[in-house]
């Protein structure tokens, strides 16, 4: 840390609100979060897996509105954005950081309330939402070819028997406003249970246009809904169903040709979104051996996503091309994307996107009376499918494109968790997946890749004593091939392969000073084969595109937290990770002839340190001060080039005052306005320099602030 961040960590640092452990009304405990995302739920610290979790509390006092805004707090976590929020996610380093016209697997799942948003990260809104896991590592044997680096599982509020009123309202400056209510209870008592939730938020977002003298030109404009019913039909079956519709109309003009958050566009861009989904959900007792659990699930989302390419406006183009000599002129056409030394040019891009995903998964758990061998084992078995169909109608000065991508996934799955002694349990997980695909776009190119994919866990849990779990597992996760729809690559170069990785890892869960203390460590192994590698080569003022299976990596690092109730007054959290994630053989003669070689380098966004520290201070059992410091090392925005984002460190702080069901919290976000980047570009964009290539860079938020209002019933 340089000096004048420590400072400030030291002076205005009174601690912040913990990631594993949130805050509640009674501070004489710290919770206990149970945790979903596994194939039975369990408390965060009997989960042997490296977990992250947050709950509404932390979601409030940060005045957080989208996922965006609070995963920072999970180390060995990144995020990126290129649009009007951070909407593609990396752990340990792996993860995809945009999409334009090709197809998109992803290596981070996103599942909402069952729903697999894995390609969609606009979706991830936080109002309702009850808790946030973060389950770092492959996911093989749950959710398959989307969790290769991990799963991001949010978990809206449930209904329940009681009537439950909450309502919120924040205002802030950059013009931000919000207000949500939700409402739930039994519709029938005993039987028919309901909650119904609805969010609207508005911001002018973080730009200023100069051109059209406008301030909202990156606007956020969100509204969420969310409803859930829970149908007790007897005492052996629940039904559920959750819906989920958001109508997101953002804007999106984030990139400058000085790099500053004073725009030039005449035409900026948006960042849409309109989404309906649900998910139907069944849990049914079958016997005292076994019981069955169903979900089927839709989503249909249509996402629009544009912005100016030339980052400038037709009149000072027209100036630029005027002050050139009648030689310079002459040489230049209009939309010369070549580039010719001096010549401007005026392009914009839509991508019109149309997203239909269904899917269809059911499995069958057993009950103590169902174990198997001599009582010893408890056992999973289950199957899945799922459907994605996307249309793409990309309008762009540089060529029109239409595409549709169809995929499906079928697989069998199952896991043994075997009790050896009273204390010691061997975990076997294994997942066999067929994949399928179709694409064809309107350059005439026609695929259908297809191929069978394995993955799995084998794990030990040793429960040292009631308070300290030791773990260790080796487990593979896959992430499915795919297509380049890239006109200029040759036809070897299409389709992409299968990316496998074999991860070892060891941890320690503990309990301390009669649960006022809880400490998690986590050192990981990993090794990547047939790694899938974007590049990103620019033409001009273009990009040409593609991934390959081009590099081996080893992704190495600790992740460790720790959340401390010192008594009555105080509480301190801190959290750290370190990864140490490069390629060991990566041959990209595209890029080698451009004078580049990425071979032993860090892999792109993933910074080798971040870490939080904070706390809370219960001035009394009215008011609760929090703060907290969050920093990252810097990372690379690409593996096509060199430009990095610079290391940061952030401040966070917030003021509550709790009386009965009323809170009003004041809070604030990178307090310092400390200026920090979410993504990055090199290449020659401004014709003013003759198309120097030089590094662009997207702004994270700045000081943001404001005061949220909320009741609970």
């Amino acid at each position: 840390m340089k000096p004048n961040l420590l400072s400030i960590a030291v002076t205005s640092a009174l601690f912040s609100p913990g990631v594993v452990a949130q805050t509640s009304s009674d501070n004489t405990d710290l919770p206990s979060m149970l945790v979903s995302a596994d194939f039975r739920p369990a408390a965060a610290q009997d989960i042997p897996v490296s977990l992250t979790t947050f709950d509404e509390d932390i979601i409030e006092s940060r005045g957080a509105q989208h996922i965006e805004d609070v995963l920072n707090l999970a180390p060995n976590v990144n995020i990126s954005s290129g649009a009007s929020r951070g909407q593609y996610f990396q752990i340990r380093g792996i993860g995809e950081r945009s999409q334009f016209a090709a197809p998109l697997n992803p290596s981070v799942g996103l599942i909402i309330d069952g729903i697999d948003f894995s390609r969609t990260g606009g979706a991830a809104t936080l109002f309702d939402i009850e808790q946030v896991e973060v389950l770092r590592g492959p996911q093989g044997t749950r959710y398959g070819t989307n969790a290769l680096a991990g799963v991001i599982n949010m978990q809206s509020k449930q209904a329940t028997n009681e009537l439950d009123m909450d309502f919120e309202s924040t205002v802030g400056n950059y013009n931000t406003r919000s207000v949500g209510v939700a409402v739930g209870g039994p519709l029938i008592k005993d039987t028919l249970l309901g909650r119904v939730a609805v969010h609207t938020y508005q911001s002018d977002g973080f730009m200023d246009n100069d051109f059209l003298g406008r301030d909202n030109t990156q606007n956020r404009d969100e509204i969420t809904a969310r409803s859930h019913l829970k149908w007790l039909v007897n005492n052996d079956l629940t039904i559920d169903l959750n819906l989920l519709h958001l109508n997101i109309d953002n804007g999106y003009d984030a990139f400058t040709l000085d790099n500053s958050r004073n725009s030039l566009a005449d035409f900026p861009g948006e960042d849409k979104q309109h989404t309906n989904a649900f998910a139907l959900k069944s849990d049914w007792q079958i016997n005292r051996v076994m019981s069955m659990e169903s979900a089927l699930t839709y989503s249909k989302s249509d996402i629009t996503y544009s912005y100016d390419a030339d980052w400038n406006n037709a009149e000072a183009n027209a100036d630029f091309f005027n002050s050139l000599t009648p030689a310079q002129q002459a040489n230049c056409t209009d939309n010369d994307f070549d580039n010719d030394a001096f010549c401007p040019y005026d392009a914009s891009e839509t991508f019109n996107r149309s997203r239909e995903n269904y899917s269809f998964e059911t499995r069958l758990l057993s009950d103590e009376a169902g174990r198997i061998f001599n009582g010893t084992t408890d056992w999973v078995i289950g199957a899945y499918f799922l459907s994605q169909d996307e249309d793409l109608d990309l309008i762009s000065d540089f060529g029109n494109l239409q595409n549709n991508y169809q995929t499906y996934n079928t697989a069998l799955f199952g896991q043994l968790d075997t009790a050896l002694t009273d204390r010691l349990t061997l975990i076997s997980g294994l997942r066999v997946e067929r994949f399928e695909a179709d694409y064809e776009d309107s350059n005439g190119l026609d695929l259908d890749p297809s191929e069978t994919l394995f993955g799995g866990k084998l794990g030990l849990n040793y429960q040292l004593t009631d308070d300290h779990m030791l773990f260790t597992s080796l487990s593979r996760g896959y992430k499915s091939g795919g297509v380049n729809n890239n006109d200029n690559l040759p036809n070897s170069k299409r389709e992409f392969d299968t990316e496998y990785m074999w991860n070892l890892e060891v941890g320690l869960k503990s309990l301390w000073l009669e649960g006022d203390l809880t400490t998690n460590i986590t050192a990981f192994y990993a090794l990547r084969r047939d790694a899938q590698v974007k590049s990103s080569i620019p033409v001009g003022v273009e990009f040409e595109d593609s991934l390959d299976n081009a590099a081996r990596g080893k992704n190495i690092g600790i992740e460790a937290d720790m959340d401390w109730l010192i008594n009555d007054q105080f509480r301190v959290f801190a959290a750290l990770g370190l990864l140490s994630a490069t390629f060991d053989e990566y041959e990209n003669p595209e890029l080698e002839a451009e004078g580049f070689n990425v071979d032993g380098r860090r892999q792109a966004h993933a910074p080798a340190y971040q870490f939080t520290v904070g706390g809370e201070v219960y001035l009394n059992p009215n008011w609760t001060l929090r703060a907290n410091i969050e920093g990252k090392d810097e990372f690379y925005f690409s593996n096509s080039h060199d430009a990095k984002s610079g290391s940061y460190t952030i401040t966070n702080t917030s003021l509550q005052y709790q009386q009965q069901n009323w809170k009003f919290t004041l809070w604030a976000r990178n307090l310092f306005d400390k200026d920090y980047y979410t993504r990055g570009f090199f290449f020659g964009n401004d014709p003013r320099d003759n198309y120097t290539k030089k590094t662009y860079k997207q702004y994270g938020d700045p000081r943001t602030f404001g005061m949220t209002v909320s009741y609970d019933y």
